[in-house]
């Protein structure tokens, strides 16, 4: 369980730059992605999050 945690954490770690950099890149297919990347922000956020709740649920 805890390795599950600090996996989605660093999942969620590693989205974002991963979403700037299709988004520098052009590879999000749309002239402006902001919206995927709030999008990813938000999944990112979420999943470092439960990623959290499921380490320290683990530790105890």
């Amino acid at each position: 369980m805890k390795q599950l945690g600090r996996g989605l954490q660093l999942f969620a770690l590693l989205l974002l730059p991963f979403v700037m950099f299709m988004e520098m890149t052009g590879g999000l297919g749309r002239s402006t992605g902001v919206s995927d990347m709030v999008l990813a922000l938000a999944c990112g956020i979420a999943a470092f999050l439960v990623g959290r709740l499921l380490e320290g649920y683990a530790g105890t």
